[in-house]
């Protein structure tokens, strides 16, 4: 809640500062941002899931350290498309993906703590995190700089995180004697291999080491694209917004998807305790039904909220709310549905079947489509967003409790 918090408050003061124009560019970049920390979220999931299954830490962290890099050489790279997709300019965008490697490193660590169960230490790693990607931020903003400066301040926020959350979690579970470490083998195995066959054993390890890594990013993006579609699908209309609409409108749209985001943020805290029991085989079915169950009652009280608070959002927020205020309960709801379908992609990367990920790409181009020929207006936007979310939400749910209850028969 503390995370979430930070981060709604970092949207408001930044679109009240801003305006609805700089705003605009804000909202896209954090948008692309969270794009790039796909492999971050997917590889806590994987992190949480074979530490689960008995994976040692060392091991994990070396998946976690090798998929940071390939996303810090990633993110270099998206720089000059996105400057040119979004028309931003390019510093903003360097300071905007620069954050993906710290995410990928934060991440790593709290899953180690998530699949650990230290859900208290967790707590703080999260809290902390936010804080730190927050407050740095918002500090740059307040001096009267600008996207760039601030979304580079936030990225030296989460590096500084990165640290904490490695101190905090610290050695980890140690690998007991005979228990295989990264290369898969043992202490005890080493110790009894005879001189003669050395360098043959020695070969071996490093085939079996390699398998392992390999193995390791090859869960991740596994993962990751179950994560991508996700977050492709929740982020695609901020993006199309700046393209579909004209300045004004795209700037006030962005102002609206803070309910979105506030929705779908509000009940992260769902997925993160049941995912370890949705992990586990002979608990997975019945922690699945609960956290739809909650998601979905959570969901209808924050649809509740936005409508009963909409008419205090220019009071709080500004006057720039005025025009999106009576849309705000519907942002809410694209929100909320989006929350149900993070919970219901989580079980499934818990149970490592990514095949309902297929169904949220579908859903994705039936939203872009349909938003670049018939969304040219903020109502229709958000309503062609919120439609095309419940019925790919429908779908994957559908999929994913046929599966469970199919598993524990």
């Amino acid at each position: 809640m503390i995370a979430n918090a930070a981060g709604y408050l970092l949207q408001l003061l930044a679109g009240r500062w801003l305006g609805a124009a700089g705003y605009s560019e804000f909202a896209s970049l954090l948008a692309v941002q969270l794009l790039c920390a796909v492999p971050a979220l997917a590889l806590q999931n994987v992190i949480a899931r074979e530490l689960v299954r008995g994976a040692p830490v060392a091991a994990l962290r070396a998946t976690r350290t090798r998929c940071a890099v390939i996303v810090a050489v990633l993110a270099a790279l998206l720089v000059p498309v996105v400057s040119v997709a979004l028309d931003i300019g390019a510093l903003a965008c360097a300071a905007a993906l620069v954050a993906a490697p710290a995410l990928v490193l934060v991440s790593g660590e709290q899953g180690i703590l998530q699949g650990q169960r230290r859900f208290r230490a967790l707590a703080v790693v999260l809290g902390c995190t936010g804080i730190a990607r927050v407050v740095p931020a918002l500090t740059v903003l307040a001096l009267g700089a600008g996207a760039a400066a601030a979304l580079a301040a936030a990225a030296l926020g989460l590096a500084a995180a990165a640290a904490y959350a490695r101190y905090t979690a610290g050695g980890g579970v140690p690998v007991q004697p005979g228990e295989s470490g990264a290369g898969g083998v043992t202490d005890a195995a080493v110790a009894a291999i005879p001189t003669a066959g050395a360098a043959v054993s020695a070969i071996g390890g490093a085939r079996t080491a390699v398998r392992d890594h390999t193995a390791g990013v090859t869960a991740v993006l596994r993962a990751a694209q179950v994560q991508a579609a996700l977050m492709a699908l929740s982020s695609a209309d901020l993006i199309l917004a700046r393209i579909v609409l004209d300045e004004a409108d795209a700037g006030r749209y962005a102002l609206g998807t803070i309910a979105t985001k506030i929705a779908f943020w509000l009940p992260q805290a769902v997925g993160v305790v049941l995912y370890p029991r949705m992990a586990q085989p002979a608990h997975s079915a019945k922690a699945i039904r609960d956290a739809l169950a909650v998601l979905s009652g959570i969901g209808v009280a924050a649809v509740a909220g936005a409508a009963l608070a909409a008419p205090l959002a220019p009071l709080f927020a500004g006057a720039d709310y005025a025009p999106v205020q009576n849309l705000l309960w519907l942002f809410a709801l694209h929100g909320a549905i989006l929350a149900v379908l993070q919970g219901a992609l989580l079980s499934a990367i818990a149970v490592d079947r990514t095949a309902p990920a297929a169904l949220t790409w579908v859903g994705l181009a039936a939203e872009v489509v349909l938003m670049a020929t018939l969304a040219h207006s903020v109502p229709a936007l958000v309503t062609v967003a919120a439609c095309t979310a419940a019925v790919t939400t429908a779908l994957v749910a559908a999929v994913v409790l046929r599966t469970a209850a199919r598993n524990t028969t």
